[in-house]
């Protein structure tokens, strides 16, 4: 089939303008595609488990009977191993888990004015 020669530059142009729209909406225009709305909400939602856990740690060194002591150790160790001592004290330990999250102690950490 033979397209009439009027015909093609309203096609060419219907094709440049679409491209163009993509390039623009997803540059600048904020969209993306699922996987990259999957991984910001993800993202998302672990912050806010993380924020919702906080108090949990906290209450967890209000509670440990060697808080004078690990505070003391936290204090004296240099900023990239304070994460590391709150982990092994079990403040970031959420009851029922059976590991720390590194990501808890370091809340954990801002949230008791321990990060510096």
């Amino acid at each position: 089939m033979k397209t009439p020669e009027w015909l093609k530059p309203g096609l060419y142009g219907a094709v440049i303008g679409a491209v163009c729209v993509g390039v623009i909406g997803f540059a600048w225009g904020g969209w993306m595609t699922s996987s990259g709305s999957n991984k910001m909400a993800m993202s998302m939602a672990h912050d806010d488990v993380i924020a919702a856990l906080v108090p949990v740690c906290v209450d967890q060194s209000n509670k440990d009977l060697n808080r004078q002591a690990t505070l003391t150790k936290i204090t004296d160790a240099s900023s990239y191993k304070r994460r590391d001592i709150v982990m092994e004290s079990g403040w970031a330990t959420v009851p029922g888990a059976e590991k720390p999250d590194r990501d808890l102690a370091q809340a954990c950490l801002i949230a008791l004015k321990l990060d510096k």
